[in-house]
């Protein structure tokens, strides 16, 4: 069978909790999801050339999901991929090229014009083959956080029979929960503690409740409000991580885990 492999490049919230990064991550390694305005670092700490990745699937407009396209764009305009050599697909919801030029624009007016005409290919399919990767395909649906960010998640499949589940910023909902069975791993967020009154996040008793009730497949947490317990600096909010089922692991920035034969491994 074929190994996959992947990454959290970044574990944080929107705050940036101590130790962690905007959350992002990444799929073997070509595919990103997001965009978020740490990813040349995450890329930087992780030693990953930008010019590497050939996709990034974008999950809604919040700006710590997508204010580093700017960056990223500039970044493989004048170091990595001067020659333009590598094709970049993205996956979004409809008007994402539109949103993501205007972001360019404000950032650097002019600049990118042909970076995201000549070297970006944007495409609004809510499934299909993902491009740039060979062997992996997707579903994009929507889920339950702020309407005016068109939020979505992802189910991607490898032609191994892996399946992995990306919730993007969300609260607990039918369309997650009715595709949890299927998938073999699930990168959720866990983006506020017990005492914020949301619906539009997952909080550890929400996480629990989900997790306990799907107890063969597994949680990996991503875009935190808890401080990284081994950052060795005083935590914003805190670094206690809650106690949570066993099929769950809170994400720290960099961890890495391969899928083979049916089994998941950290790595």
């Amino acid at each position: 069978m074929s190994r996959v492999g992947f990454q959290l490049l970044g574990t944080g919230n929107a705050f940036l909790p101590q130790g962690r990064l905007h959350s992002l991550l990444l799929i073997d390694g070509k595919i990103l999801v997001d965009c978020p305005p740490t990813v040349i670092a995450s890329l930087r700490q992780a030693d990953i050339p930008l010019s590497n990745i050939s996709t990034i699937l974008f999950t809604h407009w919040h700006g710590d999901h997508c204010f580093g396209f700017p960056f990223f764009l500039l970044e493989r305009k004048y170091i990595s991929d001067r020659a333009g050599e590598s094709k970049l697909w993205i996956h979004n919801p409809k008007g994402g090229k539109k949103k993501l030029s205007h972001l360019c624009d404000l950032a650097y007016p002019g600049s990118l014009i042909d970076s995201i005409e000549d070297r970006c290919s944007f495409l609004e399919s809510d499934s299909g083959a993902i491009l740039g990767v060979n062997g992996w395909t997707y579903e994009r649906f929507k889920v339950l956080h702020d309407e005016c960010v068109d939020p979505h998640g992802y189910v991607l499949c490898h032609e191994s029979g892996f399946t992995i589940m990306h919730t993007g910023d969300s609260g607990p909902c039918e369309s997650i929960e009715s595709r949890v069975e299927n998938c073999d791993v699930v990168v959720i967020e866990m983006g506020v503690p017990d005492w914020v009154e949301t619906e539009n996040h997952f909080s550890p008793k929400r996480l629990t409740a989900l997790a306990t009730k799907f107890p063969n497949t597994i949680f990996i947490v991503t875009h935190t409000y808890i401080d990284d317990p081994d950052s060795g600096k005083s935590p914003i909010m805190t670094a206690e991580l809650p106690h949570l089922p066993s099929n769950c692991t809170h994400g720290s920035d960099n961890m890495k885990w391969e899928w083979e034969d049916g089994k998941l491994e950290m790595v």
